[in-house]
């Protein structure tokens, strides 16, 4: 666009999105120009608008560029009107009440912001075009619409906070973003002989192997050379794409691997996350593999996460520009800013820890959270020794009677850029820790939409900020110097905000003990998590803010639960199914082979006949597998009874229903621990995770 628009014209279109405005109307159709023949020139034949409904996946509808004259000669068309908006059916997205099913209006409007692109597929190649999607009342039937308000209304408080403390000309405070992407992969057959990969993307079943990661040797280890073919492929079409991949390697977990690509503005990396998880599971095709997104595919062994880098940025047009607002400066002004928006985000934790926790709710990353692998589902902050120190000694007041710019140096403050590098090791157990210049939040599972998660910690900073301008300006008619009253109100907000900052282990015991005594909250089940986005506080923070209506903080509290719901159900049907048809008919058939084979060895006059125990052990689990497959198909009816009870039905499949489904493991993982492998119907962990 840059060689074929006017300069004028370009100029309007990069105001768009360095700004993170609308596109002018008026350059619409030249730009729609532009953008129809650069796709055509590269075998584009279909145009569509591009986005992301409450599925966590992505949605799509293809219309062709052709069209035909008032001669009725083919022509290639695509209007400005066309680029900005597109009006797909929207009656069968998930709206958690927003609108009926039978309304099929939905409307997309292009994101200028994220720029188009061509997605290939076989012979096909499709222009497609980053889009919010809306109802016909203007309603979020997305993700990304309540990201980009919580973007806007997080950059207009910021600026204002900037103005306050003196640093004047900002344009716009956008939020950086870098989502670490884990994985799996598996051999596609394999995969394709377990119903319950196929059908939930974990295994429901399956005993542990006598080799699991407790070697510790596949983490940073070679890649294998299938797998190094698999995932260059995937870089190189992501880079076709625009997404840029900085980094692979494997994980923790025998045939887990990990991806990060470049840091950007939050709004596009959301985009090319989604990106990023549909190139893997189409590659992996290509190759053989599967790749498996599921938070916790595996029992025993670690699950997957997506940890999001999150940082404060300036756009300016002097020296503030590029600034970021979560780095130390180089001086005693500089470094007081730092700590200001450092204290913005610990009050925003510490206060709606809650919602924040509610950001990462759903039914895989229940299995993942806490589980010794993965943050608990205690949220808390990790700022590192140095920090640490820093903080306590301003929450202490221990300096009230000197200028900021003293305290500053008292403090070693003035040697802050070294604190950005953090001269501590890293937490990797904090589920939100402070990594140098940005914070990670490491909780965020691997199969979600980043765009829920990271709206919530935009939406609550956004608060606080405002929250900390109010108070700076009512110490500023106390207070004259300007550094000194902003320390002040940062001094309040450390103190106010101790309980959610942990420098030690998250996974332990204590740790669960310690957080009781501080009030945070300890919310394990996802439904309990889920609650979290209707409270009082929580309505307040959206509608006050204008990133969410009731009615669209509401729709995503029972799209979620609802989402949550569906998950357990398919589970539960699944490891019926497996149980009464794969693992009980194998079962009794070696039992009878086990008969069989002491009837002979008795009639062989055979004195010592050891197919007898091991006949009544197999019987025994057989039996027990029969009496928990018939309490599983109880609890499923009751399950199914509840429906038109979200809360209710959720609350049962998440106590009873997880109840049901683990006594019907433990069975037949006792099972296969027992049958020879002829006669086992399902590929093991041993064969999945350490292929030949």
């Amino acid at each position: 666009m840059r060689a074929k628009l006017p300069a004028e014209l370009y100029a309007k279109l990069l105001a768009s999105v360095r700004l993170g405005g609308k596109l002018d109307v008026e350059i619409a159709p030249t730009v729609a120009q532009v953008i129809k023949e650069w796709a055509v020139s590269r075998g584009v034949t279909h145009f569509c608008h591009w986005f992301q409904p409450q599925t966590g996946l992505t949605a799509e509808k293809h219309d062709s560029f052709l069209n035909f004259d008032e001669n009725g000669l083919a022509i290639e068309k695509f209007s400005g009107d066309q680029l900005i908006q597109s009006e797909p059916d929207a009656s069968s997205f998930p709206s958690g009440g927003l609108r009926a099913t039978w309304e099929a209006r939905g409307y997309t409007a292009w994101n200028p912001a994220s720029p188009v692109f061509i997605m290939e597929s076989g012979a096909a190649k499709t222009l497609c075009i980053p889009s919010a999607f809306i109802g016909y009342h203007g309603e979020a039937l997305d993700e990304l619409t309540p990201l980009l308000r919580s973007s806007e209304v997080l950059s207009q408080r910021s600026i204002e906070l900037l103005d306050l403390i003196g640093d004047k000309g900002a344009l716009r405070v956008l939020t950086t973003l870098g989502a670490e992407q884990e994985y799996f992969l598996i051999d596609r057959g394999h995969f394709a002989l377990r119903p319950d990969l196929v059908m939930g993307g974990r295994t429901l079943l399956g005993a542990p192997p006598p080799r699991g990661q407790q070697l510790e040797d596949h983490y940073f280890g070679g890649i294998p050379e299938r797998v190094q073919a698999c995932i260059a492929e995937v870089e190189h079409e992501l880079y076709k794409l625009g997404v840029p991949i900085m980094t692979r390697h494997n994980e923790v977990a025998p045939c887990q691997f990990e991806m990060a690509p470049l840091f950007e503005e939050t709004d596009l990396a959301v985009d090319h996350n989604q990106l990023v998880m549909s190139i893997l599971r189409k590659v992996a095709l290509r190759h053989g593999l599967q790749a498996l997104l599921h938070e916790k595919p595996f029992a025993g062994i670690n699950g997957s996460g997506k940890h999001c880098n999150w940082s404060l940025a300036i756009t300016a047009d002097n020296d503030l520009d590029g600034v970021n607002l979560l780095k130390p400066g180089k001086t005693p002004h500089q470094n007081v800013r730092f700590l200001l928006f450092l204290a913005a985000v610990l009050k925003a934790v510490h206060k709606h820890a809650g919602l924040i926790r509610a950001g990462i709710a759903s039914s895989g990353n229940e299995h993942r959270l806490g589980a010794n692998e993965a943050p608990p589902a205690i949220i808390s902050v990790f700022m590192g020794h140095m920090l640490t120190r820093v903080i306590e000694d301003i929450a202490a007041g221990r300096m009230d009677n000197k200028n900021a710019a003293d305290i500053m140096i008292q403090l070693g403050v003035a040697k802050l850029p070294e604190i950005a590098k953090d001269n501590t090791d890293r937490n990797r157990t904090s589920p939100f820790a402070f990594t140098g210049a940005k914070f990670e939040f490491r909780a965020v599972g691997s199969s979600q939409s980043i765009a829920f998660p990271v709206m919530l910690l935009n939406a609550t900073v956004a608060e606080s900020i405002s929250e900390l301008t109010a108070a700076i300006r009512v110490e500023l008619k106390k207070t004259k110097n300007r550094d000194n009253a902003i320390l002040k109100v940062v001094s309040e907000a450390f103190r106010k905000t101790k309980a959610v900052r942990f420098e030690g282990n998250n996974y332990s015991d204590a740790w669960v003990v310690e957080a009781k005594k501080r009030g945070l909250l300890n919310l394990r089940r996802s439904p309990d998590a889920m609650a979290q986005i209707v409270t009082p506080h929580a309505r307040k923070l959206f509608t006050s803010l204008g990133v969410m209506s009731e009615q669209e903080v509401e729709s995503r509290y029972h799209i979620r639960l609802e989402r949550y719901i569906k998950d357990i159900l398919i589970e539960l049907h699944t490891i019926a199914e497996m149980a009464d048809t794969m693992v009980l008919p194998a079962a009794h058939g070696y039992l009878a082979m086990l008969a069989d084979s002491a009837v002979a060895a008795k009639s062989a006059g055979v004195k010592v006949v050891p197919q007898v125990d091991a006949a009544n052990a197999v019987a025994k689990l057989v039996a027990d597998l029969h009496k928990a497959s018939h309490a599983l198909h109880a609890t499923i009816a009751k399950a199914e009874s509840l429906h038109g009870d979200a809360p209710k039905q959720a609350q049962y499949l998440t106590s009873a229903g997880a109840d049901a489904m683990a006594e019907v493991r433990v069975n037949s993982d006792a099972l296969e621990s027992k049958i020879d492998d002829a006669r086992w119907p399902l590929p093991r962990y041993r064969e999945m995770l350490f292929p030949v």
